[in-house]
C-alpha cells in the first residue's frame, strides 16, 4: 500500500512539474511575439509614400480576378477570395502607373477570406479605400468583360478559385487570348486553378513544358488533410497533368516562376514577387517600395533553410542592428508551428531561437539608438 502511496505520489510531481513547464514555455513563448502594431489598422492610401510621393504617368489598365465561391464544396466551410493577395498586387499595379479593375465569375461582391494576423499597413489602406471598396462591391461579371481593355489579367488566389476557375469559358477565352498575343497572365496560391484546361488555338494545353508555381499539396494537405476529398483535385497535380513543369519552393515560402509572359506565384507570400514580375514582363522598371517586416522573415526562413541557423542569425543581425529594417517575428515563431506538425522538432527548436535572437537584437538596435 505504502509503495502504490509512492508511485502515485510521483505520478503527481511529475504531471504538476510537467503542467508547470509548459505553462512556463508557453508564457516565455508569449513574451517573444511583439504586440501587434494597431496604428496599421488605419493606413491609407493618402499616407503611403509608395503610392502617393513620385507618382508614375497612367501605363494602362490590368485586369484583376478573384473567385465568386463562398464555401469548400460540401465541407461546410466558407471561403472566397485572399485579401492580401488581392490588395498588395493591385497596390503595386497601382504604384507603376496601371488603373486596376476587379471581375468575378458572377460580379457584385465576391466573398472574402481576412486573416487578422496577416494584415499590414498595405492591407488595411487598401480596406480603407472607398474607391477600392466600391470597386470590390461591385465587381464586373467576367462575361461583361472588354478583353481589349487591359495590357495584363492577375488571378487571385483563394480556396473558392478551385471550384469556378477551372471551367470557366470566358476566363479559358480570356488567358488563351492574352497568352498569344503576349499580353502578361499573372496568377498566386490558387488562382493558377485558372490556368488548368485552358487550350491554344493550335490545340495544345497552355501549361505543356511551361515552368509553373502554385499552392503545394504539401502545404494543401497539412492545413486540411481530406482535401483530396473536398476539392475538385489538388491543384499541383492538375499543373503537372497539364504537362506543366511544377516549380516546387520551401513550404509557406516566396516561390515565383517566370516563363515569357506567365508568371505565378506559389502562396500568398509570393504576392509582392508575382505582381513586381508582372511589371518587369510588361516592359518597366518596378517602382521602388520598402520591403516589409513579413518579406524580412521569409528572408530569414529561407536563408535557414539553405544555409543553417547560424547563417540566418547573421541575417537577421544585418537587418535588425546595421540596416534598421523592420522584420516579422511573428511569421518566424509561426514557422516553429508548422515544424512541429511536420514533426520537426530540431527546426522548431532553432526557429524559436530565431525569434528569441531576433527580438535581442531589436533591443540592441533600440539601445544603440
Amino acid at each position: 500500500m505504502l509503495r502504490k502511496y509512492r508511485i502515485l505520489k510521483m505520478i503527481a510531481v511529475f504531471l504538476i512539474s510537467f503542467i508547470v513547464l509548459i505553462v512556463g514555455f508557453g508564457m516565455w513563448f508569449k513574451s517573444l511575439i511583439p504586440k501587434k502594431d494597431t496604428s496599421v489598422e488605419i493606413a491609407t492610401i493618402e499616407n503611403l509614400s509608395y503610392l502617393t510621393h513620385n507618382k508614375i504617368a497612367k501605363r494602362g489598365k490590368i485586369l484583376t480576378v478573384v473567385t465568386s465561391t463562398d464555401a469548400i464544396g460540401s465541407s461546410g466551410k466558407s471561403t472566397g477570395y485572399e485579401l492580401t493577395e488581392l490588395a498588395r498586387a493591385y497596390l503595386v499595379f497601382e504604384a507603376n502607373g496601371f488603373d486596376v479593375d476587379v471581375a468575378s465569375p458572377e460580379g457584385g461582391r465576391p466573398p472574402v477570406v481576412i486573416d487578422d494576423e496577416d494584415m499590414g499597413k498595405y492591407d488595411y489602406a487598401f480596406l480603407n479605400s472607398s474607391v477600392i471598396q466600391n470597386k470590390i462591391n461591385n465587381t464586373i461579371a467576367l462575361e461583361d468583360v472588354d478583353l481589349d481593355n487591359y495590357e495584363g489579367v492577375y488571378f487571385v488566389g483563394g480556396k473558392g478559385a478551385m471550384f469556378d476557375f477551372p471551367e470557366n469559358k470566358v476566363i479559358q477565352k480570356m488567358v488563351r487570348n492574352y497568352y498569344e498575343k503576349g499580353k502578361v497572365i499573372g496568377a498566386v496560391c490558387h488562382g493558377p486553378a485558372a490556368l488548368v484546361n485552358v487550350r491554344l488555338n493550335n490545340g495544345d494545353l497552355l501549361l505543356e513544358n511551361k515552368r509553373v508555381s502554385s499552392f503545394t499539396n504539401e502545404e494543401e494537405l497539412l492545413l486540411i488533410p481530406n482535401a483530396e476529398l473536398i476539392f475538385p483535385f489538388l491543384l499541383q497535380n492538375k499543373l503537372l497533368e497539364n504537362g506543366a513543369e511544377f516549380v516546387e519552393g520551401e513550404m509557406y515560402l516566396n516561390q515565383v516562376s517566370c516563363d515569357s509572359n506567365l508568371i505565378t506565384g506559389q502562396n500568398p507570400w509570393s504576392t509582392w514577387s508575382v505582381a513586381e514580375n508582372m511589371i518587369k514582363q510588361l516592359g518597366y522598371k518596378p517602382k521602388l517600395r520598402e520591403i516589409t517586416g513579413e518579406e524580412n522573415a521569409v528572408k530569414v526562413l529561407s536563408n535557414y533553410s539553405k544555409s543553417g541557423k547560424q547563417k540566418a542569425k547573421e541575417l537577421i543581425t544585418n537587418m535588425v542592428v546595421k540596416n534598421q529594417m523592420k522584420l516579422d517575428r511573428m511569421l518566424i515563431a509561426k514557422h516553429s508551428i508548422i515544424a512541429v506538425m511536420k514533426g520537426e522538432i530540431g527546426a522548431a527548436v532553432d526557429m524559436i531561437n530565431l525569434v528569441s535572437f531576433a527580438k535581442k537584437q531589436e533591443s540592441r538596435r533600440e539601445n544603440n539608438n
